[in-house]
């Protein structure tokens, strides 16, 4: 997801990523956590989309948006993918601190205030963290879990049942620059930044983690003008909503951080969950999280020291294939 302030540009790569075949008898088990705005929207539909994945339930956390909005945006989008997954509604504050919205970058809606009809719906729990625990034993040693927000719901988690840590197959975060230039302070990216404390909690917890950042989104899913033409052109109603959606984001971008078009950091951290060989480069390394505030709040630290290394040992991505990513997009979008 994006905030208020971006630094940098990234280079596009090429890269080739083969499709995920399943039957349905080897479905992958999927719980999503999101903060849902215009990103997290398209990476919802990604993730409705892809054969062999069963989506067992989807949290939603403030981040973006307020709960209420991120809520009603997972549920507009769960209808539009025709899906009965159910939804939950989790936190709506950070573990600590006041929640601070990235409205000015998504829209007052989070979809881009283009009059898309995000209200009226009731999502089927106010628990998300049960269910996030529940869903983490009824699939035990298989669930693979992905975060696309501020990670205060699955902080709650950890504390309330620290064993779902062995009991989860996976984790992807979207959240975090692997080169030091972040979207929210020079070093920091918005996700982690809203609630550090939860994030440190996450790392620190024995999850399988694995890091897409910020970084990934702005070198390989920079969605520029012609790009976001020819996915409004497949016709469909998703395609349309997908683009449309990120009418302020895409503003947002020519104002302040120099991208030009819409980025997608959410869909790409989910792309690479769904289809590993989306990411074609990654290490393996140990992060922290710093607190406090000023300028480094919300930094994952690195620490490649060879003699003792501070911090949870966790994947991070550090390159993606462009053409891999784009090809998901529009099988995607054309269902």
């Amino acid at each position: 997801m994006i905030s208020r302030r971006q630094f940098g540009l990234g280079a596009l790569a090429l890269g080739t990523a083969p499709a995920f075949a399943a039957t349905a008898t080897t479905a992958r088990p999927f719980f999503i956590d999101s903060d849902t705005a215009s990103d997290d929207a398209v990476a919802l539909m990604l993730a409705f989309a892809e054969p062999g994945i069963d989506i067992v339930g989807i949290s939603t956390v403030a981040g973006n948006v307020p709960l209420d909005s991120a809520t009603q945006t997972a549920l507009y989008v769960r209808e539009l993918c025709r899906s009965k997954t159910p939804i939950h509604a989790g936190a709506d504050r950070p573990l600590t601190r006041d929640l601070e919205t990235a409205q000015d970058v998504h829209g007052k809606d989070g979809m881009g205030d283009v009059g898309l009809p995000v209200g009226g719906r009731k999502p089927d729990s106010r628990d998300g963290v049960g269910a996030l625990i529940e869903a983490a034993h009824r699939h035990a040693g298989r669930l693979e879990l992905v975060t696309l927000g501020p990670l205060t719901n699955i902080a709650v988690a950890l504390r309330r049942a620290p064993e779902i840590a062995r009991m989860i197959k996976s984790c992807t975060v979207m959240g975090g620059v692997a080169d030091y230039v972040g979207n929210i302070t020079p070093v920091s990216e918005f996700n982690i930044w809203v609630d550090p404390e939860a994030a440190e909690i996450t790392l620190r917890s024995g999850l399988a983690i694995d890091m897409v950042g910020w970084d990934i989104s702005r070198k390989y899913a920079v969605i520029d003008d012609a790009d976001a033409a020819s996915l409004r052109a497949i016709g469909t109603e998703r395609a349309r909503v997908a683009v449309d959606c990120q009418k302020v984001l895409r503003a947002f971008n020519e104002r302040v951080s120099g991208l030009k078009g819409f980025d997608l950091p959410d869909p790409i951290a989910m792309a690479v969950a769904l289809r590993p060989a989306i990411a074609t480069k990654r290490r393996t390394d140990h992060a922290s999280v710093i607190g406090g505030e000023g300028p480094t709040r919300g930094m994952v630290m690195f620490d490649e020291s060879p003699i003792g290394p501070k911090g949870a040992a966790i994947g991070v991505v550090e390159e993606a294939s462009r053409q891999g990513f784009m090809a998901m997009m529009r099988e995607a979008l054309a269902h």
